[in-house]
């Protein structure tokens, strides 16, 4: 039945960055970041991977004059994040 989990969601930060985005529209970096606690170079690294992916849709523009980069999880993403968690409640036994 482990074979049945996601390696990507392996780690707590992708799977806090899959938790957060299946149930928001989008969220931007500071946003994710915040919620997190991660550094911007921790939280960059699991996005791109995510990204690499297909799990997650990246979107750069400007607010005003300033840059704004948001992310969504995408139809895959969320389905394999669905997956991954049925999984892990097969795992645990029911009482």
């Amino acid at each position: 039945m482990i074979e049945q989990l996601n390696k990507a969601f392996e780690s707590r930060v992708r799977l806090g960055i899959m938790a957060v985005l299946v149930v928001n529209e989008w969220v931007d970096h500071a946003q994710l970041k915040e919620l997190l606690g991660v550094t911007d170079g921790n939280l960059a690294s699991h996005l791109a991977a995510l990204e690499d992916l297909n799990y997650v849709q990246v979107r750069k523009r400007f607010i005003g004059r300033r840059p704004n980069t948001s992310y969504k999880a995408t139809v895959s993403g969320t389905r394999a994040f669905r997956e991954h968690l049925d999984a892990i409640e097969r795992l645990i036994p029911k009482p």
